[in-house]
């Protein structure tokens, strides 16, 4: 069984700190959604307020009609995977899965059948007799997957688990984890500080900051379409400039910098553009040409840094330091001038802070 989690309202506090400021999050029945930010922003302790660690200052917390806001940890009925495994040392492998059900009172004979299943389904059944001491990182985590899934959670939640991991081991283990989630189409909240991972794993990511949610959506519109300047630099729009529109024909906007110059925008592209709006870019998305008379930018071109798939330019500009690619058939040396061109399909457009 799975259900849908719902949390209205969140406020919490660490002594006279508020971590969480009216949180509210929405989660669909078997939904994998990511909390995704940097330390401090209030991942964790959302997770913890959902698994029954920490108690609200006030707001709610329910798991389909269940009100888990008042109910101790061990009451909440959810799979927890942690950074650290936490799996118990003098128990074999197959003990550590079977413990959630030992605990809910299933005979042996059964638990250790559930238990030797999902260790199959996670290619360790032939280590179900070894101790965790003998185990890589990898089968650990593994185990502990098995070890959350093997009592049919309604709700799955996982802080940080591949942390501890290399670098390959933890995009292997982020497909796995993926395989076994859908499998079983359990709603699951998955903790990261990693965006490349909890893009690559979620059906939606919350982006959060000093304990709100600043964004909440698939990774697609995440990254392509970010809602405020927060989000955008966090999923690596390194260029935010400011600009006024100056001139309206039809679905076409001119718009002027600080120093005068022109750019056009298309509405049917960037959808309806404000009086004064923000153009946001990545690298990719200002193209550095040598044309002095391209409409673009003027720019004097510093640090250039081979990348393999193009030249990049630290460049100095009326709206301050840009960072642009260029051709690899086209070097342009430090201190030379030109024009950084917007390639629509590389931009987005958001309101001035």
């Amino acid at each position: 069984m799975t259900l849908p989690l719902s949390i209205n309202n969140i406020t919490a506090h660490y002594g006279t700190t508020k971590v969480l400021e009216d949180l509210s999050l929405d989660i669909g029945e078997g939904e994998l959604v990511s909390l995704l930010g940097a330390s401090g922003c209030g991942k964790t302790t959302t997770l913890r307020l959902i698994a029954g660690f920490l108690q609200p200052t006030s707001g709610t917390i329910r798991l389909g009609d269940k009100d888990l806001t008042k109910l101790p940890a061990h009451a909440r009925d959810i799979g927890l995977v942690f950074q650290n495994y936490a799996l118990f040392p003098h128990l074999s492998v197959r003990d550590n899965v079977a413990f959630g059900l030992k605990q809910r009172g299933i005979a042996a004979a059964e638990r250790n059948k559930r238990a030797n299943a999902f260790l199959e389904r996670v290619g360790l059944d032939h280590l179900a007799d070894r101790l965790p001491a003998a185990l890589s990182g990898g089968q650990k985590q593994r185990v502990a997957l098995a070890r959350a899934l093997v009592i049919e959670p309604p709700l799955l939640m996982f802080d940080e688990p591949l942390s501890n991991l290399d670098a390959k081991l933890r995009v292997d283990m982020r497909v796995e984890i993926r395989k076994l989630q859908r499998a079983n189409g359990t709603t699951s909240v998955y903790v990261t500080h990693d965006q490349e991972e909890a893009f690559s794993i979620s059906d939606r990511v919350a982006i959060m900051n000093e304990g709100r949610i600043m964004q909440l959506d698939t990774p697609e519109t995440l990254y392509q379409r970010p809602a405020n300047a927060f989000v955008a630099r966090f999923v690596g729009f390194e260029n935010l400039i400011p600009m006024t529109v100056t001139a309206r024909d039809g679905e076409t906007v001119t718009a002027s910098l600080s120093d005068g110059s022109t750019l056009k925008f298309s509405q049917d592209r960037f959808g309806a553009i404000d009086d004064k709006f923000v153009l946001a870019t990545r690298a990719d998305g200002l193209s550095v040409s040598s044309d002095p008379g391209a409409e673009g930018i003027a720019a004097k071109l510093g640090l250039r840094t081979y990348l393999g798939r193009a030249y990049q330019y630290e460049c100095e500009t009326v709206a301050g330091k840009l960072i642009a690619n260029g051709a690899l058939s086209n070097p342009l040396e430090p201190g030379a001038t030109a024009k950084l061109v917007p390639v629509a399909d590389q931009c987005t457009i958001l309101k001035p802070e």
